[in-house]
């Protein structure tokens, strides 16, 4: 069947009888005015890249996924679940109700033009009510994600007119649908504060030196830590409530370990360590804290703030009161050695495509934000991740990922971030063997159990069969040679590259349990 054709007599009719002349008009002249521009040809291949990547909601599938990386799991959670009732809607009753003929192909100009077109009925535009109700979905639990993703939905909508698969009408009536989808669906579920599992199970307490107003102790501030977030700054709420405090910021030219050397050597040394950061800095400060037998005190400044979270220490004024009652508890830290001296890893370290994720955001960081970067990131790794030859304890194995959490972690996820466990003395380790599809392998990278859930619900999620556990005290990897590439590893949300490589060209890697081997005021 040739495009421009009627599917059946009946659709035709529906259209021109149910849809008032004006609108009738209103179609035909929007069109015309947009096949009649000249645009380049690198806006018109844009054009339909974008349409495709949005064909069976994939490109809002992959936002929602980085939604999910980025801590913004009960948006991608609505939007999704907008997304499919609003595409249900649009396209097993609207097409039915209301049918219609699209434009005919004769009219699109030859480089605007997609190379296999829908048979369905034109209206509604079921890509214009997915765009709608996810962008909304996800608005109505994340304002400023929402406000990103919106201007996105709306090229996806024009893009269906651009590449002559709908009318003016048939975006305007998709973007209708989805929108009221998901405001429909705030009515019946409030959007509310995530809570994402249950609370971590708490460690051995402690008492440690109290200071009510932060009187020897020594706190570093990362300044960068943060930025993407909107938040007021810590560091006044910290001047404030710890006048006493010593706040030192952090100096790539003067390592934190010097500083605190230098300090411990002075006349009044510190009793208490400070971090204000995000994970990275925190798991940085702890590797300091227990060379120099320290108690650390955490301050969240960061993005994700995973390990505060895990110590009850979601705030900076939950931080400052443990600090004045001197509560505190002993954590379980792992040793990650890569030939270099060992790093203190807090929550988790991965290997495979959620490194590849990183690496890639983070090359287009400085071009395109965080946020945006990370899309085109996730867009990339859904398209060319490959798998990656690795020895496991000395066995051979072809994996998409390995995740290893400082304790025992949630057994339903593929991907741990987020420790659960403080004071336990294992490995939790899942390893995603490459034997599904890339799509699948991207999928588990949902941490939210809600998003996870829905995944998995929608066939997106890998088989059990082809995920394991181990719980080790200690791990060993070795990822085998592949095309000249360096691996990238992961942990506590910081790329790790220098990776050394032994004659055979092998990248190692281990991970050691330290049982109970950090105080934290908590």
């Amino acid at each position: 069947m040739r495009f421009g054709t009627l599917r059946h007599p009946f659709i035709a009719h529906r259209r021109t009888t149910v849809m008032p002349r004006w609108v009738r008009r209103a179609d035909r002249s929007a069109n015309r005015r947009v096949n009649a521009r000249h645009d380049r040809r690198a806006l018109d291949s844009g054009y339909r890249r974008l349409s495709r990547a949005a064909d069976h909601g994939r490109l809002w599938f992959v936002l929602a996924g980085v939604l999910v990386v980025s801590g913004r799991s009960r948006a991608a959670l609505r939007g999704v679940a907008s997304l499919t009732v609003a595409s249900i809607i649009a396209n097993l009753i609207g097409k039915k109700l209301f049918g219609g003929s699209r434009p005919l192909l004769k009219d699109i100009p030859v480089g605007r033009r997609l190379g296999a077109y829908p048979t369905s009925a034109s209206f509604p535009s079921g890509h214009s009510a997915s765009a709608a109700a996810f962008a909304t979905g996800v608005a109505v639990e994340a304002p400023l994600a929402g406000a990103v993703v919106a201007p996105l939905a709306a090229a996806v909508g024009y893009s269906r007119m651009h590449v002559g698969a709908h009318w003016l009408s048939d975006v305007v009536g998709g973007f209708a649908i989805g929108a009221g989808v998901a405001l429909l669906g705030r009515v019946l579920l409030p959007a509310r504060p995530s809570v994402e599992g249950p609370a971590p199970e708490r460690g051995e307490r402690i008492d440690l030196p109290s200071s009510p107003d932060g009187s020897d102790t020594l706190i570093f501030v990362n300044p960068s830590s943060g930025v993407e977030v909107i938040r007021t700054d810590p560091r006044s709420e910290i001047e404030k409530e710890l006048p006493g405090a010593r706040l030192s910021e952090l100096d790539s030219d003067d390592p934190p370990s010097a500083v605190v050397a230098r300090a411990l050597a002075s006349t009044s040394p510190p009793r208490v360590l400070g971090v204000c950061g995000g994970d990275g800095t925190v798991s940085a400060l702890a590797a300091v804290a227990r060379e120099a037998g320290l108690p650390l005190l955490v301050l969240p400044g960061g993005t994700f703030n995973h390990f505060a979270r895990a110590i009850g220490a979601d705030t900076v004024e939950h931080g400052i009161e443990a600090l004045r009652d001197g509560r505190g508890m002993r954590v379980a830290v792992a040793e990650l050695s890569t030939g270099e001296p060992p790093v203190t890893v807090l929550n988790a370290g991965s290997l495979g495509i959620y490194p590849d994720f990183v690496a890639r955001r983070e090359g287009y960081r400085d071009r395109l934000g965080k946020w945006l970067g990370g899309v085109v990131a996730a867009w990339g790794v859904l398209r060319e991740a490959e798998p990656i030859e690795i020895e496991l304890d000395g066995e051979s194995m072809r994996v998409w990922s390995v995740f290893a959490s400082v304790g025992r972690n949630d057994p339903q996820r593929v991907a741990t971030m987020r420790r659960w466990s403080v004071d336990d003395d294992v490995l939790d380790v899942r390893v995603l063997h490459a034997r599904g599809p890339r799509y699948r392998a991207v999928a588990s990278l949902a941490f939210g159990r809600r998003t996870a859930a829905v995944a998995r619900a929608l066939h997106l999620m890998p088989r059990s069969s082809d995920i394991e556990r181990r719980l080790v005290p200690e791990l060993t990897l070795a990822v085998l040679p592949q095309d000249g590439s360096v691996p990238v590893f992961v942990h506590d949300g910081e790329l790790e590259t220098r990776l050394d490589e032994d004659a055979a060209g092998r990248h190692e890697i281990r991970f050691t349990m330290v049982p109970s081997d950090l105080r934290v005021y908590a």
